[in-house]
């Protein structure tokens, strides 16, 4: 009984910490220029392999890409150049050119990973 008893106790000691630990994720919107569901397939699907990304929301309505991440793994620049790699803005930081160009013909349009062109 004593046994059960410290192991039980042990058990609680040990889970307690973890739980602690779990408060490092952070959230971070991202304002981007997304025009259609591929623009929020294409990002959802390929950020949350981003070290240290776990959940990663696109709201196109406002062109915001909502992420939850460890901040022990990862920060604000690596994400946001995370999403410049995939041909998006993020933020100010323009999409990578030779991404943008292998995006679907409906993402390229103007005001997804281009900008929008100044008349």
């Amino acid at each position: 009984m004593m046994t059960r008893i410290i192991l039980l106790l042990f058990a609680v000691a040990v889970m307690v910490p973890a739980k602690a630990q779990d408060k490092k994720n952070a959230q971070l919107d991202i304002r981007t220029s997304t025009v259609c569901d591929m623009c929020e397939t294409t990002i959802e699907t390929e950020l949350i392999y981003e070290k240290g990304v776990k959940k990663v929301d696109v709201d196109l309505p406002t062109n915001t890409i909502h992420v939850e991440y460890d901040e022990r793994k990862t920060s604000p620049e690596a994400i946001r150049l995370a999403v410049t790699k995939l041909g998006y803005y993020a933020d100010e930081l323009p999409g990578d050119p030779r991404a943008f160009a292998k995006l679907p013909a409906c993402c390229q349009k103007e005001g997804c990973g281009k900008p929008v062109e100044k008349h």
